[in-house]
């Protein structure tokens, strides 16, 4: 707006008849009028900069007054862990406040029973409290109400180091550093020799396509394993589980990002894993988990129904009608 009124006014004085204004001293007032604004501009500028500032001090000040979360460290370190595991009338909120709301609860009255080396499926929609369950027994997290317990012992009893020590969780988006297939293995734990490593990649089926890479288990791979597929990433993550030698596995949706052909590569190499292990698998596709001694359906938050993959079709519930809306498109027969 300035510089058209000033190319406006400066016109009208030039065209007067003796000549009132010089077209130059136009010209440099349009040149001054950009260099009053730059310095207004800039500072509007650095005004937007302080706002975000003051937004990003804000969050990093309400995490520095977070009040600390005391967690009882226990000291029960025992030489073996068979990995029976127990959920009694468990009610977890993520809210850890002392009073909770009854809609604010993600997991509600979850009570269930796995026995040393058996496999579990926790089954359900988005939501309904499958890694919920998973978190609690890390003890990421502290429950409310009820108890978890691991061959009979409270889980807040356990060494916190000790007991995650002994539950080798594999995720679906695996993170691998940028380093060497060895060190991304071991996690750089020098008690991990390279010939375990080897012996766990020949059980999971990765031994031949490492043995193929330059540099072999040396080889680096870029920061979350750019250099690899999202197969080969996945089979890393299973040997990486294997050689901590846990007691209790947990697969959450560990091959929903494999193709077919990889998922059928490495699902016997994952039932040599679970073998004598206690194992929870988390899971959407029902085709995996038919095997598991006990399935668990949740909805939000709740325990639906239990049994086995026969037993909950027998039922007519939420696990036929889940396992007819993934089968029916491909028209596989129904039991």
């Amino acid at each position: 707006m300035s510089l058209g009124l000033l190319i406006w006014y400066g016109s009208k004085n030039v065209l007067l008849k003796p000549l009132d204004v010089e077209p130059g001293v136009i010209t440099a007032f349009i040149m001054y009028i950009n260099m009053l604004f730059r310095p207004i501009r800039e500072l509007a500028d650095k005004f937007n900069t302080l706002q975000m500032g003051m937004v990003g001090a804000d969050r990093i000040f309400s995490v520095l007054d977070t009040k600390e979360t005391t967690v009882n460290e226990g000291t029960l370190k025992p030489v073996h862990l068979n990995g029976h595991i127990q959920f009694n009338d468990v009610w977890f909120s993520y809210n850890q406040d002392t009073e909770v709301a009854e809609d604010e609860y993600a997991l509600r009255n979850i009570t269930f029973e796995v026995k040393a080396g058996q496999t579990v499926a926790l089954v359900g929609a988005t939501g309904a409290g499958k890694s919920s369950t998973i978190n609690i027994l890390n003890r990421f997290y502290e429950i409310q109400r009820g108890t978890v317990t691991i061959d009979g012992v409270d889980i807040k009893q356990y060494e916190l180091g000790y007991l995650r020590s002994k539950i080798a969780t594999v995720l679906q988006d695996v993170f691998l550093f940028s380093d060497t297939i060895f060190n991304n293995i071991t996690l750089n734990n020098p008690n991990i020799s390279l010939e375990e490593v080897i012996q766990a990649a020949k059980k999971v089926g990765a031994h031949e396509f490492i043995e193929r890479l330059p540099g072999a288990y040396h080889y680096n791979v870029m920061e979350r394993g750019a250099t690899l597929s999202a197969g080969q990433a996945q089979l890393i993550s299973f040997i990486r589980a294997l050689v901590y030698k846990p007691a209790i596995l947990v697969l959450d949706e560990a091959t929903s990002s494999v193709d077919t052909e990889t998922e059928l590569m490495i699902q016997h190499a994952i039932e040599n894993l679970m073998h004598g292990r206690t194992s929870i698998v988390i899971a959407h596709r029902l085709s995996t988990i038919q095997k598991a001694d006990q399935i668990i359906v949740l909805d939000k938050g709740e325990i639906k129904e239990k049994g086995t993959h026969q037993e909950l079709l027998k039922l007519n519930g939420y696990y036929k009608k889940l396992y007819e809306l993934q089968f029916s498109s491909v028209g596989i027969a129904k039991d």
